[in-house]
């Protein structure tokens, strides 16, 4: 019997409940929903407040989504931690940076991949912001609380992960 730590997959089922009672403790101790994306944007606007000084502050986004280090920002920060540790304990770590399913479609070189990240990350980015949530503030808290405008984002998540597959998966076959 494999401990179940060290195992390469974990039951979505498990883990889908675990995020749940996760997303539960969230409400009762923070009264906040689960959510990623302001992560990003109070990021930036440290950044700009380390680049520009206070004066960043002054912007009118910045007074609604104050720049700082929250719970959001440690939860993300559990996140990278945490898939790390699963790599690792797992012992699937891989140190590649570029995938065998990319460099046999594209090639070995870092420059494409870098670009379609970084652009992907800008859509992302966007998108989750334009939105009012990401996948997990949509897709976990949102439905969660029988949110409507979470309900249609969470289904349209699923739609566009859908269409995304099929394009890639023809481009890279």
């Amino acid at each position: 019997m494999t401990y179940w730590l060290t195992d390469l997959r974990w039951s979505p089922y498990v883990v889908g409940a675990a995020i749940g009672i996760l997303s539960w403790f969230t409400w009762l101790i923070s009264r906040r929903p689960i959510g990623c994306s302001t992560t990003f944007s109070r990021l930036g606007g440290m950044l700009e407040r380390l680049l520009r000084g206070e004066g960043a502050l002054g912007r009118p986004y910045y007074k609604n989504v104050k720049p700082g280090v929250d719970w959001q920002m440690m939860l993300v920060l559990g996140i990278v931690i945490g898939a790390a540790a699963s790599a690792l304990l797992s012992r699937d770590m891989q140190g590649r940076w570029i995938p065998a399913v990319w460099e046999s479609a594209f090639g070995s070189g870092m420059g494409l991949r870098i670009l379609s990240a970084w652009l992907g990350g800008i859509l992302l980015g966007f998108g989750a912001r334009w939105a009012g949530g990401c996948t997990s503030g949509h897709g976990i808290s949102g439905t969660m609380q029988l949110s409507f405008a979470s309900w249609v984002s969470a289904i349209a998540f699923f739609i566009g992960g859908i269409a995304a597959a099929q394009l890639l998966f023809r481009v890279l076959s």
